[in-house]
Order: C-alpha cells, then sequence, then structure tokens
C-alpha cells in the first residue's frame, strides 16, 4: 500500500512525473498518447493494451465494411510482463449488455468470436457460464485460462510474443494448442519478431 500527499489527483500526477513502462528493445521515449489505442475513451490500465494499439481507424473501418462486428469492452490491462510462471494480477472489465449480446448472436450463428488481446480473454472468459453464453459483467477478474480449464467461447486470439516463461503461454496454448504455439514461436524467433509493446503480433486461428 502506498500513499500519496499533496500531489493532487494521481492520473494528472502520473501523466506529468511517471513515463511509461518501456522495454529494452523501444530505445526512443514516446509520448504517453502513443500508447493508447485508437478506441479507447476510459483511462485506467497499468500498461499499454499492446494487441489493440495496433489498429487504426481505417483498420476498424475495413474490418466494418467487411462484415466483421466489432464490440467494444472496457478492460484495465495490468502489466504483463510477470515472465516467471506467475500468475497474471486481476484486471479490472466491464462487459456492457449490448457486448454481451452481440456476442452471444455471433455464436449463435456460426460466427467467430476473436478477442484483441489476452486481457479481452479473461474479460470475456470472466463473463462467460459453462457452456459459453455470455453475460453483462463489470468487476476485477483473476481468471487464468489454461490448457486445463481452456476456453469457453473464444476461438481466436490477436496477440504479441510472450517470453518463455510467461504465464500467458498457459492461455496461448489453451486457444492454439501445443504443437501450433511451438511452431508459431520457433518461426517468431528465427525471423526476429519483436516481443512486448510496439513489438510484432500474430493472429491464433485454430
Amino acid at each position: 500500500m502506498t500513499t500519496l500527499d499533496g500531489a493532487g489527483p494521481l492520473g494528472a500526477f502520473l501523466r506529468r512525473y511517471r513515463p511509461p513502462i518501456r522495454y529494452g528493445h523501444v530505445r526512443d521515449e514516446w509520448p504517453v498518447a502513443t500508447y493508447q489505442t485508437v478506441y479507447a475513451n476510459e483511462p485506467g490500465s497499468a500498461e499499454m493494451p499492446s494487441a489493440g494499439r495496433a489498429f487504426t481507424p481505417e483498420i476498424l473501418t475495413r474490418l466494418i465494411a467487411a462484415g466483421v462486428d466489432v464490440v467494444p469492452v472496457t478492460l484495465h490491462a495490468g502489466v504483463s510482463s510477470l515472465e516467471d510462471h506467475e500468475p497474471p494480477y486481476a484486471e479490472f472489465r466491464r462487459v456492457g449488455a449490448d457486448a454481451a449480446r452481440r456476442v452471444n448472436l455471433a455464436r449463435g450463428s456460426g460466427g467467430r468470436v476473436i478477442a484483441v488481446g489476452t486481457t479481452v480473454v479473461r474479460a470475456l472468459e470472466s463473463s462467460a457460464d459453462d457452456v459459453g453464453f455470455v453475460r453483462a459483467s463489470e468487476g476485477w477478474t483473476q481468471l487464468v485460462v489454461g490448457p486445463d480449464r481452456g476456453v469457453r467461447l473464444v476461438d481466436g486470439l490477436l496477440t504479441g510474443w510472450h517470453e518463455p516463461r510467461a504465464s500467458h503461454l498457459l492461455m496461448l496454448e489453451a486457444i492454439a494448442g501445443r504443437p501450433l504455439l511451438e511452431l508459431s514461436y520457433r518461426s517468431a524467433v528465427e525471423r526476429g519478431y519483436l516481443w512486448h509493446e510496439f513489438g510484432d503480433l500474430h493472429l491464433i486461428l485454430p
């Protein structure tokens, strides 16, 4: 527990004095706005939700024009760089009634639910029942998704590359399966892909 006296509102203090988390391959300092997704409208994440960072208004427009339903959920990404098998931190999520309805409609009509980022997987899976029916929900989730639990409604995932001992690899294995996951990571290492923020992304569609 840390207290901060005399600094004024915490958000303003952090914006002024605390630079964003930066990984080794990011050599230059970038303004906070660079770490923000184009569709976010509520501050709260501890670290950049990097999978969504690659989306631009033009990409979203093209997806919607192609018939892809882009469903918004609110999530506050925690620090994702845990790299020694620690479980991920609790993260706040809000899945509204309209978002739940649209996800259920996609599943009911034979569509696929593709999560943009591991935090979205946690948000949706925490809002689903045992058969994958999503209900509106809000609060903190401590859900750990792995091969033993599996996924109940997420069919695919757009995500960055995670360290060999990162707990998020268990989630990727639950979605992709071990053989595909190992093949993907061997390819990423051979080609010199970048990890973490401002790194490369891959789309898992088992």
